[in-house]
């Protein structure tokens, strides 16, 4: 999708709506948008940005500047799903997305949840807001000199929680990582600077560093390259 204009390819591959919904994918009832956002943040957040679901790294294209501006030309929703669709089930030579990323009706649920938001302002509401990576905001403290903050386990952009808590001194930050993206934390001091950085690591391993803290706020963060844009910060209390 990099080698081309967005517009011009979402309207290059509109034909193909009508074949894929002709098709169909095995299911009456209307696409499910809660289980496409889920499966999106899962896995396609960590190389697009969608920001309706939490924004997402800018590894492939963006899909709010692919959609926006062709929705804004009169390019509609079904026709947005089908080409999303279309990409998903046959993904172009040499593009760093896998093959069978989502298949069947998982696939239709994402077509029809990115067909639904991308490039459209505000917010999701009700259930489809709670819907995508689980994190929580209740603060992960610090216990016997061991900060553990673990990645999102289902592939999502995302640590376990945005809060940690630690008291001053030498403390040994540690990160597991069980999903299939490479991630890592880093600790930002309050001036933006980076102080300390754990190892990038794939599934079953953990990044780690142990930091002499101060007293005062610092970010946590994964540093491979559009993680933290993607959702993975969180912020550190000393005190």
């Amino acid at each position: 999708m990099r080698s081309g204009s967005p517009r011009l390819l979402a309207i290059g591959l509109a034909a193909l709506t009508a074949t894929l919904g002709a098709a169909g994918c095995g299911r009456s009832e209307q696409a499910d948008q809660i289980n496409g956002k889920t499966l999106f943040a899962e896995r396609c957040q960590r190389c697009h940005v969608l920001e309706r679901a939490g924004g997402g790294a800018d590894v492939g294209p963006n899909l709010d500047a692919a959609f926006g501006p062709a929705r804004d030309d009169g390019l509609g929703e079904q026709t947005v799903a089908g080409v999303v669709l279309n990409q998903i089930a046959f993904v172009r030579r040499n593009s760093t997305m896998p093959a069978k990323l989502v298949e069947g009706d998982d696939a239709r649920d994402v077509a029809a949840y990115v067909a639904a938001v991308a490039g459209q302002p505000g917010e999701d509401t009700g259930a489809l807001a709670e819907a995508g990576a689980k994190v929580s905001s209740k603060p992960i403290v610090a216990e016997g000199g061991t900060l553990e903050i673990a990645a999102d386990p289902s592939g999502a952009l995302a640590f376990a929680s945005t809060k940690a808590e630690s008291e001053p001194g030498s403390v040994e930050v540690t990160m597991p990582n069980e999903s299939s993206v490479q991630h890592n934390i880093a600790l930002r001091d309050e001036g933006g600077q980076i102080v300390q950085e754990g190892d990038v690591v794939g599934k079953g391993a953990s990044s780690t560093f142990t930091a002499k803290l101060t007293p005062g706020v610092f970010e946590f963060v994964c540093t491979v390259p559009g993680h933290e844009e993607g959702g993975m910060v969180g912020e550190l209390t000393v005190k």
